[in-house]
């Protein structure tokens, strides 16, 4: 029988759920030969052979809470997503409890989609109302689900449960204002010590690879070697002070989460409370997380981790793609394997192209991705003469698709790097053609966004120093020492809230502080309820806004967005949290021309166009030195440029070109000069693979001229030539 669950807190606490969940509790399971059952069936059907076998894994009557680990090696376009969504609803049809199952996704977005997506299965299943679909309130990030655990266990781990979160740029900011503490900032005659941004970047790669820190900067950052010990104290700080302003880092989620899971009671209390683990883009994981998975189910009993070891590209991020690759033989019992090769979105031609390439790739899970699409063609190998060359080849061949009724929006222009698309960046503007480039500033970059924030955070924590020291410093006639003042001061105070009231701020400044204090005492009282104590952030701030910004009006819009997201959150604390872990995307800070077409091109790098697909994808210099990276070291990284290849080949629907130009300028010579190197063809595709390809030059050779027959000879050239060196 499934057990009786405990009704879920704070917004989960809603009537879908528990409309849902008392439908559950009433029939559990579903008995062969009702219509629970026919209906099941149906659902399932629409599933292929290895999708249907990932799905009923372990379900052969109950909820499938002791069935063995599985790993799902799902090929790019082989419908992970549904299969996955279909998996969470099978469980929960056959009995189990929905709040005893912890779904962990690579974004909440993710994590929202799968869960509606399983709801409405089930739902079909198990003939609920639309408005009554299961929910999952244990489906999460990593890092989401990592803050919520670490805020419960708060009292037993030793953290206070108020703490705060720094995102990336709070971060440095921290490990800017500890390494200027220590002394460490660039002084005259010292050598050049690492930018914060570096250090952070240092800190964060030890910690989410679990790799010492002297074979982190051997591996990583060698021009940093010589600075180890000082690294090392500066790293030291860093984690005192976060602990002092009762802060986390990202990475401190993972972390904090990971020591906990590492004592056995604490592992065994979280890892009871979940029948089912269910890890999706498990080849994007790094060391951190497989050790949590590791300690939440040493057994391997209810966990499913779905992923591509073809389509591991983030070791940049700390990712490792071992984590998949010895995923089989992690825990007590060995997982089963299923691969879902069946492909929905490409060709066979570009599928066997694709295939070629990881064939060729040192180890891996055994596929070969296949469809039964029809082909429009093979893959095209475009030779060009350089860089200018394949800029309007590209420009050429986009707009007669486009006139072929193909739209923009259904091509895209991949690249390793950034600055591989300047060249065509400049092509594309010339000629008129419109076109997105992804990338750029994100929402909580935007400084009005940031300083709002800060004041939430501040109230939230007072002892956040960075939060604070911002928000004070909004305040005209209060500067950096001023703000100091204060926050040491709060940080000495057993209580902060009383060292801020009584703070006597400078002459300039007295009435400005008195806003900023009644709004301080107002939201930390908490008597205006959320999310109310928005408007009163709000009042507060907007007369800054106004000061601050000379397009304050269009940043009015987003201070107005923060407040409709706000009122979907419980509380303060949950509103900073979720918002600081998965920030929307767009911000009204310095943006760019509006784009008034209907209709743009996609430029992207292949990293951001990772599960994305396309009707024509264009890959800009397919050659060694761009592909792979004429910085890849060993072994290892030259085998990700190989699945970076292979995961921009496959986001192509119907047309897939990849353009090589013969020739490149060197960037560092007078404006007019021609010195240039010749690059040869990426080595991912050897001379046995071209066979897969139509090949291509262009601007094609000029014709030959008609043949015209040459007049009799008329001189003696060689003679004459002779005759001038005679004396």
């Amino acid at each position: 029988m499934m057990r009786r669950a405990r009704a879920p807190r704070g917004i989960w606490m809603d009537v879908q759920y528990i409309r849902g969940m008392s439908a559950l509790v009433s029939d559990p399971l579903i008995a062969p030969g009702t219509a629970a059952e026919a209906r099941l069936a149906e659902a399932l059907a629409g599933l292929n052979d290895a999708q249907r076998a990932a799905v009923e894994h372990g379900l052969a009557a109950d909820d499938g809470a002791g069935a063995p680990p599985l790993l799902v090696i799902a090929g790019a376009g082989s419908g992970k997503t549904s299969t996955l969504a279909h998996r969470v609803a099978h469980l929960i049809a056959r009995g189990a409890d929905p709040q005893r199952i912890l779904l962990i996704t690579f974004s909440r977005r993710a994590a929202q989609e799968m869960s509606r997506r399983a709801g409405q299965v089930a739902a079909r299943v198990l003939g609920l109302r639309a408005d009554a679909l299961p929910h999952l309130p244990w489906a999460g990030t990593f890092h989401g689900i990592g803050a919520r655990l670490l805020r419960e266990y708060a009292p037993q781990i030793g953290l206070d449960p108020q703490f705060t979160i720094h995102d990336r740029g709070d971060a440095e900011d921290l490990m800017g204002w500890v390494r200027s503490r220590l002394g460490l900032a660039a002084r005259e005659g010292q050598k050049r010590f690492p930018l914060k941004s570096t250090c952070l970047s240092i800190y964060s790669r030890t910690v989410n690879t679990c790799m010492p820190l002297a074979e982190v900067l051997r591996q990583h950052f060698p021009w940093c070697a010589e600075w180890h010990d000082e690294l090392e104290r500066l790293f030291g700080a860093y984690v005192e002070a976060k602990a002092q302003q009762n802060v986390l880092d990202y990475d401190d989620l993972l972390l904090a989460w990971a020591e906990m899971m590492g004592e056995s009671a604490l592992a065994a209390h979280v890892g009871a409370r979940f029948d089912h683990v269910l890890v999706d883009e498990y080849q994007d994981t790094n060391r951190l997380q497989a050790r949590i998975l590791l300690r939440l189910k040493p057994d391997g009993r209810g966990v499913t981790a779905v992923g591509d070891d073809a389509q591991s590209i983030y070791s940049f991020r700390g990712a490792t793609v071992r984590n998949i690759l010895d995923f089989p033989g992690q825990f007590a019992q060995a997982a089963r394997v299923v691969t879902l090769a069946h492909n929905y979105r490409s060709t066979q031609p570009i599928l066997d192209a694709a295939n070629a390439v990881m064939a060729h790739a040192g180890e891996g899970h055994a596929k070969r991705l296949w469809t039964e699409r029809p082909s429009l063609g093979a893959p095209q190998l475009v030779l060009v003469a350089d860089e200018a060359a394949q800029a309007a080849w590209v420009a050429d061949r986009v707009l007669a698709c486009r006139e072929n009724g193909l739209r923009l929006k259904q091509q895209a222009v991949l690249f390793r790097t950034s600055s591989h698309s300047a060249t065509l960046e400049l092509e594309l503007a010339r000629r008129n053609i419109p076109f997105v480039k992804y990338g750029g500033l994100k929402f909580l970059e935007a400084s009005h966004v940031k300083d709002l924030l800060a004041l939430l955070r501040f109230v939230q924590n007072p002892r956040a120093r960075l939060a604070g020291f911002r928000v004070v410093q909004l305040i005209p006639g209060i500067g950096p020492a001023t703000a100091a003042k204060l926050m040491d001061a709060m940080a000495l105070a057993a209580e902060p809230d009383a060292a801020l009231q009584a703070f006597a701020p400078p002459a300039a400044a007295r009435d400005e502080w008195q806003r900023l204090a009644a709004a301080w005492t107002a939201l930390r009282s908490g008597a205006a309820g959320w999310p109310a104590e928005m408007a009163v952030a709000q009042d507060w701030y907007l007369p800054h806004l106004e000061r601050l910004f000379d397009d304050a009006t269009v940043r009015r819009g987003d201070i107005e967005q923060l407040a409709q997201l706000a009122a979907g959150y419980a509380s303060r604390e949950r509103f900073v949290t979720e918002l600081t872990l998965d920030p929307p995307e767009a911000t009204s800070d310095r943006p760019g021309p509006p784009l008034l077409d209907e209709d743009f091109l996609i430029l992207s790098t292949i990293h951001s166009a990772k599960g994305q697909e396309w009707n024509a994808v264009y890959l800009l210099n397919a050659v060694d030195g761009c592909m792979p990276a004429d910085v890849v070291q060993g072994a290892h990284e030259l085998e990700e440029e190989r699945r970076l290849l292979y995961v921009a080949m496959t986001r192509a629907r119907d047309h897939l070109h990849l353009v090589m130009p013969q020739r490149f300028h060197v960037t560092q010579q007078t404006p007019r000069g021609d010195r240039h190197l010749y690059a040869a063809r990426t080595r991912f595709i050897p001379e046995t693979d071209l066979g897969r390809y139509e090949r291509l030059t262009w601007p094609p050779p000029p014709p030959q001229p008609a043949f015209v027959p040459p007049p009799p000879a008329v001189i003696d050239l060689r003679s004459r030539l002779r005759a001038a060196w005679r004396t």
